[in-house]
């Protein structure tokens, strides 16, 4: 069976010590890697290789096709789909796992153990259920995947460094050697530079701690912007009940700013289309202002004033002045997770390519302050 490997790949599969532990960005070819060890380590009579991803499902989706793909014709019969294994001429067993249930991985002696994505896993399942498995055949065992801050990944990435037996490897995506140069260029200008970091070049990075907005500087990102005529007016509300708090924006080639700001306590919805009505005055004098409303998908289900949802209140004010403003709705059937919006926002304010696309009116005191100090949701 003829298997080809990059450089840092074969570096690691050359690699001696009975522990590896591989740090990789995405696309690096770990999984790859991983079936080629797996290959090596289960050919020979009884020896038993598993594959253990976070989950049964994703072990099934990532690695179970190729396997079979690149096993076939080396089959000591039919692989079974059930069990995930597939039995070697040679006299070995190769099994997909997942470490969810990891209880239910005890009892079977192992010779080799890949860990893939150790990051997602419960740490349990390495010692208390894997590590004993590899004692009576002195088996070895490789973790590799991108990390996912400084959890217990990163611990073992560190402790493995002085430990006897032990081997640490860390590449870059771009190493790996298997997505054009292009390509990374292209997410390096729509990915924050620290999720970049992360994802692309494999480096421990602390999301998730400390500001939510890090990438938020008043030197680069508060600029002094007039109301463009020619533009789009965005109008952007969050429906919390205190404060009620939305913002007047206009973007144009790909630079959104932040006009002004309205920050309401102990308010209501009506009360944010009054303010809204007022802030806008001077800008409506000719024609009728584009305006795209966009906002929180709870806004039909949460109530700010009486029995009316927010979101009808907010058209029902609009058609009332119809002869002042064209109003487009973005409204999203359901919010993006926390995190996406905080990574989104973060790659506007500065991408890892250093361009910052999201400026703020220095008038905005409540939104500027509320970037510098704002800690990350949990």
């Amino acid at each position: 069976m003829k298997m080809r490997l990059k450089p840092p790949q074969g570096k690691v599969f050359r690699c001696e010590q009975r522990f590896r532990v591989l740090v990789a960005g995405r696309r690096f070819g770990k999984s790859y890697l991983a079936l080629t060890e797996l290959v090596r380590a289960a050919w020979g009579p009884g020896r038993i290789a598993w594959y253990v991803c976070p989950t049964y499902r994703q072990g099934k989706r990532v690695a179970w096709k190729a396997l079979k793909s690149m096993t076939k014709g080396y089959w000591a019969k039919t692989p079974n789909e059930t069990d995930l294994s597939v039995e070697l001429t040679a006299g070995g067993t190769i099994s997909l796992r997942g470490a969810d249930d990891y209880d239910s991985l005890r009892g079977d002696g192992l010779d080799f153990i890949v860990l893939d994505e150790y990051a997602s896993m419960a740490p349990e399942a390495w010692t208390e259920v894997l590590r004993p498995a590899l004692a009576d055949k002195q088996g070895r065992a490789l973790f590799i995947g991108t990390p996912q801050g400084h959890n217990h990944f990163y611990d073992l990435y560190d402790a493995a460094k002085e430990r006897p037996n032990w081997a640490t490897f860390q590449y870059t995506t771009e190493q790996g050697g298997n997505v054009p140069g292009e390509e990374l260029e292209s997410a390096a200008h729509e990915m924050d530079d620290r999720t970049y970091r992360q994802e692309f070049e494999a480096s421990f990075e602390t999301l998730g701690v400390g500001r939510a907005y890090y990438a938020f500087d008043r030197a680069n990102n508060v600029k002094n912007y007039r109301f463009n005529p020619q533009l789009v007016l965005n109008w952007s509300l969050d429906f919390n009940m205190n404060p009620l708090c939305s913002v007047l924006m206009q973007v144009s080639n790909g630079m959104a700013v932040v006009l002004d700001e309205l920050i309401l306590p102990d308010s209501n919805t009506v009360a944010a289309c009054e303010e809204f009505l007022s802030r806008t005055e001077k800008w409506t004098s000719g024609s009728p202002l584009s305006v795209h409303v966009y906002g929180d998908s709870t806004g039909d289900q949460r109530h700010t004033s009486a029995s009316r949802t927010d979101w009808q209140i907010v058209k029902q004010f609009f058609g009332r002045y119809h002869d002042r403003f064209h109003v487009t709705f973005h409204v999203p059937s359901s919010n993006p997770m926390v995190k996406d919006r905080v990574n989104c926002v973060n790659a506007r304010l500065r991408n890892h390519a250093g361009q910052h696309r999201l400026m703020v009116h220095e008038n905005c005191k409540q939104l500027i302050r509320a970037n510098t100090y704002f800690t990350h949701p949990t």
